[in-house]
């Protein structure tokens, strides 16, 4: 790939595409959250949210928040302005523009979370895998928590799972498992 990719904090005037590729991506599972969850979820840890640029254009995004272990942001609820802190960021959403998907644009979301993850001292990075993406994620070295119901408010089939966080810089393969990381809310 040619195009100059860039990940970087969101911006202000980044909100309108945020709101649009989310809502695309998650309305039709019944999991679309509105512009002031997502914005509340950057505002709790606007250093582990990004956005993805492709030649100057807003591509997709990422949010991740700390969360205890377990636990996971109550779906289309606000988060707390206070600090929240733990060993364990929780990857909450990540979603790249449908026409520019299996291209390895989520790789460099995730790369960049997971050695942001690692400088900060994060353990841990979990998700809830939703829309039948468990298998996806697994692949990726995320591990299902087995036993109790699925999480609350993120549909029949939601799972949490989480992964270590790798110590070192990932070797090329970690990073090229990313590549097709597209739109399943994490």
């Amino acid at each position: 790939m040619t195009d100059e990719i860039r990940v970087r904090r969101i911006a202000d005037g980044d909100w309108d595409g945020i709101v649009a590729l989310e809502s695309r991506a998650y309305e039709p599972l019944g999991l679309s959250e509105g512009r002031a969850a997502l914005k509340s979820r950057m505002r709790a840890s606007p250093e582990t949210c990004f956005a993805l640029d492709l030649e100057r254009r807003l591509a997709g995004y990422l949010l991740a928040l700390p969360y205890p272990e377990s636990a996971y942001p109550e779906l289309r609820g606000t988060e707390r302005t206070m600090t929240l802190r733990s060993r364990n960021l929780h990857l909450h959403d990540i979603v790249v523009a449908e026409h520019l998907r299996h291209r390895g644009l989520a790789r460099h979301l995730l790369g960049h979370l997971t050695a942001t993850a690692r400088a900060h001292g994060y353990e841990q990075i979990s998700l809830v895998a939703v829309g039948g993406s468990e298998t996806f994620w697994a692949g990726r070295g995320f591990t299902a928590r087995r036993g109790g119901p699925p999480p609350a408010g993120y549909g029949p089939t939601a799972v949490y799972m989480s992964k270590a966080v790798p110590v070192g810089v990932p070797a090329p393969e970690e990073t090229e498992m990313w590549a097709e990381a597209g739109a399943p809310r994490a």
